[in-house]
Parts: C-alpha cells; sequence; structure tokens
C-alpha cells in the first residue's frame, strides 16, 4: 500500500491551490495539442464548412479529469470553439458544465460561479492563448502547459512540464488533488 504520494510541488504552490473546488478548463492547446484538422468531404450547403472537425485527446488528461471529480472539484470548461468531436469527448467524461463558442470567458466563469455560490477564490483556470487570460487573472490559482503561449505562461502560477494534449491537464489535476489532500486517498483507492 502506498502512503505517500510520490509527487511534490513546491509548498507555495500547494498553498494557494489548497482550497479549489472548481477548475475552469481551455480545450485546445490544453486538451489538445492546438491542431486543428479536417476531414475532406463536399462542402456544405448555404456556405457551412467543408469537413468535420477532428480532435484528439490524450487519455492521461481525461482520467485526471475523473480524478477532480472524485475529489468533488469540479471541471468546467470553456471553449472558444464548438464540434461534434468536442462534445462527444466532454459527454464521455461525463462533464455537465460545458460552454462552447465563446468569446468572454471570464463572464461565463462569473455566471458558473453565481450558479453554484462559489467565489473566484474557490476557482482555478489552466489555458494556452490570450482568450483565457482574463479568466486565469480572476482565478486563486492558474496553469498552463509548457507550450502555451508565453504571456499564458508568464501569468501562470504553474506551468507544467507536459504539453498541452500530452497530459498537461492530468499534471495540473494532480497538483490540485495533492493541494487538496486527495492525491493520497485515490491513489491508495486506484491500488488497493
Amino acid at each position: 500500500m502506498i502512503e505517500r504520494p510520490a509527487l511534490t510541488f513546491p509548498a507555495e504552490l500547494l498553498l494557494k491551490a489548497q482550497r479549489i473546488k472548481l477548475l475552469f478548463l481551455d480545450v485546445d492547446g490544453v486538451l489538445t495539442d492546438g491542431g486543428i484538422y479536417y476531414t475532406e468531404r463536399a462542402p456544405q450547403q448555404q456556405g457551412g464548412e467543408a469537413g468535420e472537425t477532428i480532435k484528439r485527446f490524450h487519455t492521461l488528461d481525461g482520467f485526471g479529469i475523473h480524478l477532480l471529480q472524485r475529489a468533488h472539484i469540479r471541471p468546467v470548461v470553456i471553449s472558444g470553439r464548438d464540434s461534434l468531436a468536442l462534445r462527444a469527448r466532454l459527454a464521455a467524461l461525463d462533464i455537465s458544465h460545458s460552454y462552447y463558442g465563446v468569446e468572454n470567458k471570464q463572464l461565463i466563469g462569473q455566471q458558473v460561479l453565481q450558479e453554484l455560490g462559489l467565489q473566484w477564490s474557490d476557482a482555478a483556470a489552466i489555458g494556452d492563448d490570450w482568450p483565457d487570460l482574463r479568466l486565469m487573472q480572476a482565478c486563486a490559482f492558474s496553469g498552463a502547459p509548457a507550450n502555451a503561449h508565453v504571456e499564458v505562461r508568464a501569468l501562470a502560477h504553474h506551468v507544467t512540464a507536459a504539453r498541452g494534449g500530452e497530459g498537461a491537464l492530468r499534471e495540473f489535476a494532480d497538483l490540485l488533488l495533492v493541494a487538496g489532500g486527495h492525491y493520497a486517498r485515490l491513489l491508495a483507492e486506484e491500488s488497493a
């Protein structure tokens, strides 16, 4: 039986993240590598896009979301884009709060917090580019993948070693789980 987590994070990060109850996350560049792939097919009538969006998600990130849910840290997706692939993945992950095609992520974040009776001090965010900056600044704790834009990395409390779509969300989730005192219990449950 594992008695203590093998992960360690600086004490100042753990103190900042210890009371997090909700995680806002971006999709493209966080849950995916940021690439957008289109299949070829005939253009839709009425001027729609040709092709369907294909996105690649990493299982480490999916399991990280599952662990956050088990620790009662609510994942909330706020994405600037929308696609059937994204909706299918989030449905498979049982994420009940998902917002698509959003321009002002901070405004949606405020609405979600009010709906759930939470404050910005209860929230963390992870993002990769300028549309995520205001939301990240409003939250008590923030993170960015290793390949996020330089301005986002400079603002983030924690920059992951992993790149977006390659386990960055899982690494950030692990930090939140350690800070909240959940990691060792969840690890013990999984390894029992």
